[in-house]
């Protein structure tokens, strides 16, 4: 059954992006909230406010034939809220699945976490799901990017000059050579002008 609605899912995504002719940002994607893949409340946490735009790949090798995002994200939580981390929540505040599905993560008001010591204070954290150096973002992961930092940029007033990645902050090839050759050759942030620009 969790493999036919999420099939569902899918096609609604790729109708909304296919029939995308207005104006609104938002409309051009699928932003589904906690309650899609079953989230636990989070703890409490250190707040902020949004100031600039960190992407991740999440690190895990994506099979995209047989693995469910939703439960992949129910898992980073487990993982990250258990005696290992003892995390708040899951560390980032959003997730891009291989179909170009965004799901919302921890609260962007609270501070996100992270294996590395760099300070988090004003990062909203996007994260994709896949392993970068070892597979490539789909198109559908690249437009749904594009289209949630254009969002980002607009709600929280933050310059497209503030989007960086996870490597400008830390020793990491995170988020991976094949994410990150888009942000060396400024196909990314041009994009994200042009969104912002209609």
């Amino acid at each position: 059954m969790k493999n036919v609605t999420y099939s569902v899912l899918l096609l609604i995504s790729f109708f909304l992006q296919a029939c995308y002719i207005g104006p609104s940002l938002q409309s051009s994607v699928t932003i589904l909230d906690r309650s899609s893949w079953k989230a636990d409340p989070a703890k409490s946490f250190k707040s902020q406010t949004p100031d600039k735009i960190t992407v991740h790949h999440e690190g895990t090798f994506f099979d995209t034939t047989n693995k469910d995002a939703r439960e992949h994200i129910k898992h980073i939580q487990q993982w990250g809220m258990g005696k290992d981390r003892n995390w708040a929540d899951v560390p980032y505040h959003y997730f891009i699945d291989y179909a170009g599905i965004i799901y919302e993560g921890r609260d962007v008001n609270t501070v996100g976490e992270a294996n590395t010591n760099e300070n988090l204070d004003g990062q909203i954290q996007i994260a994709l799901l896949g392993n970068f150096e070892e597979q490539e973002p789909t198109p559908r992961q690249i437009h749904s990017l594009e289209t949630l930092l254009a969002i980002c940029c607009q709600k929280y007033s933050i310059s497209p000059d503030k989007i960086k990645t996870h490597k400008d902050y830390s020793v990491t090839q995170c988020p991976g050579k094949n994410l990150s050759k888009y942000f060396e050759d400024g196909t990314i942030k041009k994009q994200v002008k042009k969104l912002l620009d209609q």
